[in-house]
């Protein structure tokens, strides 16, 4: 898988608490190697974010990303659960 960030996702990354962002790097490498590992639990969205798809961080701790392709994916956003869906 090649992952590519969105504008802004960087930034992101670094306002993340030390201990998120360390399972961050972990959680993307597993993701760049086997995609649809059950630790991930990558899943499709609807609502606003119908096309994208999201997978786990840590418990709470979500990243959205666009397919783009097969074997392409772009990060758009990473946050809580919450924050990102409201519930």
């Amino acid at each position: 898988m090649i992952i590519y960030h969105a504008s802004g996702f960087k930034k992101r990354i670094r306002r993340l608490p030390i201990k998120i962002k360390q399972a961050l790097i972990e959680r993307l490498r597993l993701f760049a190697e086997t995609p649809h590992h059950p630790l991930l639990d990558n899943h499709p969205l609807g609502g606003n974010w119908r096309g994208y798809r999201s997978i786990n961080i840590t418990g709470d701790w979500r990243v959205i990303y666009e397919p783009i392709g097969m074997d392409i994916a772009r990060l758009m956003e990473v946050d809580t659960h919450h924050n990102l869906y409201g519930t």
